[in-house]
């Protein structure tokens, strides 16, 4: 499928999906699915979770894909909020092993995380990202990065963190509003 950008194939895809069409589905899984298992991969750290994980969430995006609407969101940000979402289901299900230690910073935390597959498969959107979580201060990219790896609430992040709720609140606002604009540079 030949389309000016891959967002615009997976929209297709998805919008073929959402038609009950299997082949779209298994080009689909094969355009993102390394993509977004890495991604799993990232929040779970164990390969057996990040599988199950991948798996529920390519059911829910088959059930869902009539749901998808390009005007709201681009096609791999869609799917990848399913896959975050299904991880953080297991995270609460099961206390989690090992976290994130308050003397590591997010990058040696995520570089260790980090396989051969999975750095064969980061996208241009994760280096973006990752590029504008560098221009954060350390504090508010290590309330967002646990807030968003681990699901922690901002009264528990204000725990791990020691710092009063209104700051942690005040640093994560802040800090999405960075983020979006700088996701938004050219």
């Amino acid at each position: 499928m030949a389309s000016a950008s891959p967002g615009g194939d997976l929209a297709a895809l998805l919008a073929r999906t959402a038609l009950g069409e299997r082949a779209a589905f298994a080009e689909l899984y094969r355009a993102a699915g390394a993509k977004l298992f890495g991604f799993a991969l990232r929040i779970l750290t164990r390969r057996d979770l990040a599988e199950e994980c991948l798996q529920e969430a390519f059911v829910s995006i088959w059930r869902h894909a009539g749901e998808f609407r390009p005007d709201r969101a681009q096609p791999m940000t869609w799917m990848t909020t399913i896959v975050r979402n299904r991880a953080l289901d297991m995270l609460r299900a099961a206390p989690p092993e090992d976290g994130l230690g308050e003397e590591e910073t997010m990058e040696q935390w995520a570089a260790a995380d980090l396989g051969p597959l999975e750095r064969a498969v980061a996208s241009q959107e994760a280096r973006a990202l990752m590029r504008c979580l560098e221009r954060l201060a350390p504090r508010q990219r290590q309330a967002i990065a646990l807030g968003f790896f681990h699901g922690l609430a901002h009264e528990e992040l204000a725990r791990r963190l020691a710092q009063p709720l209104g700051t942690v609140k005040t640093w994560i606002r802040r800090g999405l509003q960075q983020l979006k604009n700088c996701l938004g540079e050219p």
